[in-house]
């Protein structure tokens, strides 16, 4: 009984760790894209500023 109980707790941690694992690379993944969107509007700013002030 002792073991059936130990390997029902065993599967449950299992996949409590693999729904937080990937909990935290689905998070992390918004958090690059988020990041690389803001770079990418980082940079159109600088172009679009830089090509006006070419041509004045």
């Amino acid at each position: 009984m002792g073991k059936t109980i130990l390997t029902i707790l065993g599967v449950v941690l299992a996949v409590w760790l693999v729904i937080t694992v990937i909990g935290a690379i689905f998070s992390m993944l918004k958090f690059f894209f988020f990041i690389g969107l803001v770079a990418v509007a980082v940079v159109l700013a600088v172009t679009a500023v830089s090509k006006m002030s070419k041509s004045r």
